[in-house]
């Protein structure tokens, strides 16, 4: 049985896999203790929506993850902005997917365009009916969102009901393409409140001038460490329990195991 206060580590389902299943089928394989599911359906036609998995599917998902011990995720669709009425509506499927999987967490993106108070109202009724089926909700900075837009978003979330089923996504990506923190997504950790709860993290690379999602330790952290090294000792001064996703499909697959085996270690 995994140690409840070590993070988890898993990947995600992809658009360029060769079946929704094979990454899910990877992650099993190789002994992953999380998983992430990501409806990102093309126009092409490539990927995959909730609509695309049974209901005698979704249970076989439950039911493998229990007995494999892996906790489930799912990222709603990237153009999913609760502001927006048609999203609100799309999101159902969403939320369905991840009752019917047992996943513990689903996460979106922020979108501050409206201001904070307009988004944690869009949220709200969502945040009632994923607490009723114990179900957090994280909210993940992109790459146009500075820890500012976050600090002042929680300072608000904080005083609504059921806060304590919400939380941040971090994703050190994004963070790394932050004008504010461009190339130091540490920096970007760092101003946020201490405060501040984070309870899911994306992990993935790029050298700042694109959303690469390149595989951990292929890119700048190939030549040093020192980056995820501070990541992980930040996120365990902050008490963080919660799961880090791999947020890439590399063909071949082995740098998936690699970049776990190696933030094993860093955890210890």
């Amino acid at each position: 049985m995994n140690d409840p206060t070590r993070p988890r580590i898993g990947n995600q389902t992809a658009f360029s896999a060769s079946s929704i299943m094979r990454p899910f089928e990877y992650a099993i394989a190789n002994g992953f203790d999380a998983f992430e599911w990501f409806p990102d359906k093309k126009e092409s036609g490539a990927g995959w929506d909730e609509n695309d998995l049974s209901k005698e599917t979704r249970a076989w998902i439950r039911d493998t993850s229990v007995a494999h011990d892996v906790k489930l995720t799912v990222h709603a669709p990237w153009q999913f902005n609760p502001l927006k009425v048609d999203a609100r509506e799309h999101l159902a499927g969403t939320t369905a997917f991840a009752m019917d999987i047992g996943a513990l967490l689903v996460n979106i993106h922020y979108y501050p365009d409206e201001g904070a108070v307009s988004f944690m109202n869009a949220v709200a009724p969502l945040v009632r009916l994923l607490s009723r089926a114990g179900i957090k909700l994280s909210i993940e900075n992109t790459p146009h969102t500075r820890p500012d837009d976050f600090n002042e978003l929680f300072g608000i979330m904080k005083r609504m009901q059921h806060s304590e089923h919400i939380g941040m996504c971090l994703d050190i990506g994004h963070a790394n393409l932050c004008s504010a923190t461009r190339n130091d997504y540490l920096k970007f950790v760092d101003m946020l409140d201490a405060g501040l709860p984070i309870i899911h993290v994306h992990m993935h690379e790029n050298f700042g001038d694109q959303d690469s999602h390149l595989p951990l330790f292929t890119g700048p952290a190939g030549r040093d460490g020192a980056g995820i090294n501070g990541i992980m000792r930040r996120l365990r001064k902050r008490g963080f329990s919660g799961c880090i996703i791999l947020e890439q499909w590399p063909q071949p697959p082995g740098p998936l195991i690699d970049a776990r085996n190696r933030l094993l270690s860093i955890i210890g």
